[in-house]
């Protein structure tokens, strides 16, 4: 019935295709790589690299579904591993991050002239402009995925970071993609026929494009299997394990969590999971005060979440950040801004915190409160496992099929009591 089209796949995309394909409306799904994870070659890979391309594999859609266009997607991980990485980050080089985007759009479009059958496009953004125009050729509903919020309320919110945390400028990427990305991005807003966003802050933002023809709709993320209880309790005396899982860059608001955590002085634990974007001698600082992981497998990092008390995101600029519904599934509360989407999962003071962005002073207040009293935070860890039962991936993946369905159908969406989402509050500010 319809096509699905991203060129790297993660985990929200996996779960989108799956829904799709469960819900029964997946003609085909076209990527850039698919890996097999059940073939010999993956068996004799070394594990780092098998675990890698493991990251491109469609478990339960058929093969005969799946299709590939690897070649500019494969070049860029060569010059990758040749630590050309510099030289494929611009959007003017043929094996450029933007570059596997728009040879994927091409190859779908002209894909779509040759499928009589399909009815729909779910596209992704910079990935969608030349597929959603020939989808408007041939009267293809045009279904697009937003999974982070509009870039003219990033390039507010950071062009503020910019003059308030100048130490920080560096880590502050995806401030210069030029005129013709930015344009390629409204226009594809505008040929939207649906448009899926995964939080009531995404749609919010999209307040700054205009009017749009497209039907907005919310769909949350969902969380990991959760276990029935944390691998290692809260200490009732001790140092307060605070962790931050995220790249290390002031979008993510790491300057507000560090300055929080300073006031306590040793009566903290702060672990940083994440990679560096950049050189940045605050964040040099904070990486030899602190424990820094640069990276972890998925089922490690849940691992290392289940260790410690509390999580902190306090991140600017998110869609509907999965760390939050992660930590959460590991009974670890967390103190996360609006702008992750984390009010669709936390309640605030039940199963975590919501805190506005840039207020290092309420950080400060909310660990202050969790560490003077551990029978509390005992409390919210366990509520924070209730919640995120709530919010199973098996959930979303209802409510998309459901959407895309009456999308494809000209139909509104059948959701049952429990899929009802509520309505959005006011945009929070960018």
């Amino acid at each position: 019935m319809l096509i699905l089209s991203h060129p790297t796949g993660n985990a929200n995309v996996r779960e989108a295709a799956r829904a799709l394909n469960d819900g029964g409306l997946l003609s085909e799904l076209w990527t850039s790589i698919c890996w097999n994870e059940e073939s010999l070659l993956n068996r004799a890979l070394p594990r780092s690299l098998s675990r890698e391309l493991g990251r491109r594999a469609f478990s339960g859609i058929g093969r005969e579904r799946l299709h590939c266009h690897p070649w500019v997607e494969l070049g860029r991980l060569a010059k990758r591993q040749l630590h050309f990485s510099s030289v494929t980050r611009h959007g003017s080089d043929r094996f450029s991050i933007d570059a596997v985007y728009r040879s994927l759009d091409s190859r779908v479009a002209r894909r779509l002239y040759d499928a009589p059958d399909i009815r729909g496009l779910y596209a992704y953004e910079d990935g969608a402009l030349t597929g959603f125009q020939v989808a408007r050729e041939l009267g293809i509903k045009a279904i697009y995925e937003l999974p982070i919020g509009y870039w003219r309320c990033y390039r507010e919110l950071m062009e503020e970071e910019f003059s308030l945390n100048p130490e920080w400028a560096h880590t502050l990427q995806g401030t210069r993609d030029g005129a013709e990305k930015l344009q390629r991005k409204d226009e594809e807003l505008a040929l939207a026929t649906n448009i899926v966003v995964p939080s009531d802050f995404v749609r919010g933002t999209l307040q700054k494009a205009g009017p749009l023809a497209g039907r907005v709709s919310v769909h949350p993320y969902g969380a990991p299997v959760s276990p029935k209880s944390r691998t290692e309790p809260h200490r009732k005396t001790g140092k307060l394990r605070v962790l931050f899982v995220g790249a290390l860059s002031q979008r993510k608001g790491i300057s507000y969590l560090l300055e929080a955590v300073s006031r306590f002085g040793s009566e903290i634990e702060l672990t940083l999971v994440g990679r560096r974007v950049a050189e940045c001698r605050p964040l040099d600082a904070a990486l030899r005060a602190h424990h820094w992981i640069a990276s972890l497998p998925h089922a490690a990092l849940l691992e290392e979440m289940s260790r410690h008390d509390v999580m902190v995101f306090p991140s600017l600029f998110e869609g509907c950040a999965l760390v939050v519904l992660e930590a959460m599934s590991q009974g670890v509360p967390v103190i996360a801004t609006p702008n992750t989407g984390a009010t669709h999962f936390v309640s605030d003071g039940e199963d975590g915190f919501i805190v506005a962005i840039r207020d290092a002073e309420s950080i400060r207040e909310k660990l202050e409160t969790l560490m003077l009293d551990r029978d509390r935070l005992v409390a919210m860890s366990q509520a924070a496992i209730r919640k995120v039962a709530q919010h199973s991936w098996e959930q979303y993946r209802h409510r998309l099929a459901s959407t895309v369905r009456a999308a494809v159908l000209n139909e509104e969406p059948v959701l049952s009591a429990a899929m009802q989402l509520p309505q959005p509050e006011e945009c929070p500010s960018c």
